[in-house]
């Protein structure tokens, strides 16, 4: 379809960008609350807040800290939060990921007892608990595809038991989801979805975000199994699997910078699509607006927005509460 309007001066675009209500008249794309999500960082407590450094606002919380932050963040529109644990003790196989009072686990059941309205979405991922960093059991270093896949479902499943609303797998483990959609189809639990990271990439803006989860790799890299930043065609295949083996929400990870994933995954497959801003992206953000570098509200909401344009349904940001909070003043 073409898109010519007209010989100037009929067609005159600045008509319709002269006030603020032309303008929201008109406006193409819109954020709101309700497409949200807020990221948490679970760890054994009691009114326990531990500031990340590299992401100002973001803390390790207790499940008693927990549930205030997504209460604040739920009174203001945001419907989701999505958890990551930190376990007291690590070992080489994962222990604390599906242990069934798991730091995951009680902070599942607690937010379910006291606010089962909000939707919570779990990561299932190995690296918190993995006494070596990695997403997968290893062995002669080297990350082990198949023996991985067990105990993931194992912690999904895990996770479902305690009441996530919403599984979110995060290993980049070929065949996980199929892994995880079997174990809990055979234990009652057909209707829960699944949000995979289907386009996850070897990224350098997950920096901080190691801090935050205490999970760097003690040895080694993760690009023998996340994503080369180089390949697009490759991301789409994953998708695709994922999709296949059982997926109903697909996700690209990280976000700003691979906007055209995002638009190429929601185009071709018509999926709800979320986009994970990640620690980087916050960061920067911030370290740019404490040097008064830049206004952090508008870069922020314009960067979301620019996820939603690029055809994103859920964006995950660790601004959730605060982006919520500014689209209602």
């Amino acid at each position: 379809m073409s898109i010519y309007a007209g010989p100037f001066p009929s067609y005159r675009p600045r008509r319709l960008r002269a006030s603020p209500a032309l303008r929201r008249l008109v406006c193409e794309t819109h954020l709101s609350a309700g497409q949200l999500v807020l990221p948490l960082f679970a760890r054994s407590g009691k009114k326990l807040r531990r500031e990340i450094a590299a992401m100002p606002g973001v803390f390790q919380l207790s499940p008693d800290e927990i549930l205030r932050e997504a209460a604040a963040a739920h009174k203001l529109g945001v419907p989701a939060v999505l958890l990551f644990g930190i376990p007291d003790k690590k070992d080489a196989k994962a222990s604390g990921a599906f242990a069934k009072n798991g730091i995951v686990q009680q902070t599942v059941r607690l937010l379910k007892i006291e606010l089962p309205e909000l939707l919570v979405i779990t990561d299932v991922c190995l690296c918190e608990y993995m006494e070596h960093g990695h997403c997968g059991v290893v062995s002669g270093g080297k990350i082990l595809n198949d023996p991985t896949l067990k105990i993931l479902a194992q912690t999904a499943l895990s996770h479902a038991e305690a009441g996530a609303d919403i599984i979110a797998p995060s290993d980049m483990m070929d065949g996980r989801v199929t892994a995880i959609r079997t174990a809990l189809d055979g234990h009652g639990f057909s209707e829960t979805p699944i949000m995979s990271y289907a386009a996850k990439f070897a990224s350098a803006f997950y920096g901080p975000f190691r801090e935050a989860a205490e999970s760097a790799p003690q040895f080694g890299d993760r690009r023998s199994y996340q994503m080369d930043a180089a390949n697009a065609n490759e991301a789409l295949r994953e998708v695709a699997l994922d999709i296949r083996e059982g997926a109903d929400i697909v996700m690209v990870k990280p976000a700003l910078a691979y906007l055209d994933l995002i638009h190429r995954v929601k185009t071709e497959f018509g999926y709800p699509t979320a986009a994970y801003s990640v620690s980087g992206e916050y960061a920067m953000i911030k370290a740019a607006a404490a040097r008064g570098w830049i206004n952090e509200r508008a870069v922020t909401l314009e960067s979301l927005l620019a996820m939603r344009r690029a055809g994103a349904d859920i964006l995950i940001t660790y601004a959730a509460a605060v982006v919520a909070k500014w689209l209602k003043d």
